[in-house]
């Protein structure tokens, strides 16, 4: 092809070469793209945050109004090629390898919107189908795979799952460690997993830490003590770990510890003790009103309790040190009030009563919930005391020689 020399012969020249159309007609494909991008996407999701519908905030959520951006320049080189007979054969197959990968990304977004209204359906509890979803999803994009391939290769989708057949055994064989590494990956990431800052536990790698790396065959991960260990992607799948995010996201973090109480100084209140538990403002209420209860149970029983402690109901300098311990969480500023707290006995031990404390702290930093749980049970071994209850300790050899001077002295 010879190029002209004069200016009016070589602006003609450039409007009417093949080359040039070609090209003109990407440009126009990366115009449409962001002019869709930047307008109708945009104004898209502007109305869906506005409006109360929450169908348009699910689909904008899954990005399948999104796809209107890809859908242009696809037009766009679809009718682009009648100006370009040369190209026109090369642009058919990237527009139908396209119009493939736009009916499977659309496909997969579908399934997760319906996905996303199927959890909101009590059923979803008992019968969840996240994970049937997952295997169309899978299904999907393999035959989008093996469609694109064949288009792109100008081959019949049968000759080629054939040939492809034939050579699995080899493939398996020599990919088998990336196959399983981008199975997992694909788990991981589809099903939320793990994320990148999330801190997890998988003892049986010695590893304790927060996840900084996720590739297709590892997972790097950065203990507390600052080490780091690397982990096989697909270990995921074959071994347990245990994932801290629930915590941060619910932003609780859980106290789980019991007080020993020795279970020689539990004993029914007397009139010396109540008279000390009254002046205690977080429980005056509950004294008072649980003694009114009493007093009007064994009257209407006509329990004499004069007689012997044991008759009728009676209040318990371990069951009031227990209310006292749920009013004081109760009233603490740093414990969470909408989450579960409570204090409950456990099974009595030779050591002694466990009493175990579950709430959870507002601060799920390491740190300050060390300190509000150090804080709490401090207060509680100073108040022991207070209702005549004993925290059981394991003699140590100044106790045993205290005990041994006692006696010489005696």
């Amino acid at each position: 092809m010879q190029v002209p020399h004069n200016a009016w012969a070589s602006a003609k020249w450039l409007f009417t070469s093949p080359l040039m159309r070609f090209t003109l007609v990407l440009v126009g494909a990366v115009f449409s793209y962001l002019v869709a991008r930047r307008f109708f996407i945009a104004t898209a999701h502007r109305v869906a945050q506005k409006t109360r519908n929450e169908i348009d905030d699910i689909l904008v959520r899954h990005r399948v109004i999104d796809l209107v951006a890809y859908l242009l320049p696809v037009l766009v080189i679809h009718y682009g090629a009648l100006l370009v007979p040369s190209f026109a054969r090369v642009m058919e197959r990237v527009v139908s390898v396209a119009w493939v990968v736009l009916l499977a990304l659309l496909a997969d977004r579908l399934l997760s919107v319906g996905l996303t209204f199927y959890d909101r359906h009590p059923m979803a509890r008992k019968r969840p189908l996240k994970g049937y979803v997952q295997v169309v999803k899978i299904v999907v994009y393999a035959a989008a795979i093996i469609a694109g391939l064949c288009t792109l290769l100008d081959k019949s989708p049968w000759g080629f799952l054939s040939g492809l057949g034939a050579l699995s055994a080899v493939l398996i064989l020599i990919f088998r460690h990336t196959i399983l590494s981008f199975v997992a990956s694909f788990q991981v990431i589809s099903q939320d997993l793990i994320r990148v800052g999330d801190w997890i536990e998988m003892p049986q790698y010695d590893a304790d830490g927060e996840v900084i790396d996720i590739a297709l065959h590892t997972i790097e991960i950065q203990n507390w003590d600052k080490t780091y260990v690397v982990v096989p992607t697909y270990k995921l799948l074959e071994e347990s770990f245990k994932n801290w995010r629930g915590m941060s996201e619910a932003g609780g973090r859980r106290i789980k510890r019991a007080l020993l109480v020795d279970k020689s100084t539990v004993k029914f209140c007397d009139e010396d003790l109540m008279g000390r538990l009254r002046r205690i403002h977080l429980i005056v209420s509950y004294v008072e009103e649980k003694t009114r209860e009493v007093q009007e149970y064994n009257r209407q029983q006509g329990i004499d309790v004069s007689a012997s402690p044991v008759n009728g109901r009676q209040m318990t300098n371990l069951g009031t040190f227990r209310v006292y311990m749920e009013e004081y969480l109760r009233n603490h500023p740093k414990i969470r009030k909408d989450m579960t707290l409570m204090v409950r006995q456990l099974q009595p031990t030779p050591e002694g009563l466990p009493l175990e404390v579950y709430c959870f702290v507002a601060d799920t930093r390491w740190v300050r919930y060390e300190r509000v749980q150090a804080d709490i049970f401090d207060h509680f071994l100073a108040a022991a005391e207070e209702f005549d209850l004993r925290v059981v300790q394991i003699p140590t050899g100044s106790d045993l020689k205290e005990a041994v001077m006692g006696l010489g002295k005696g």
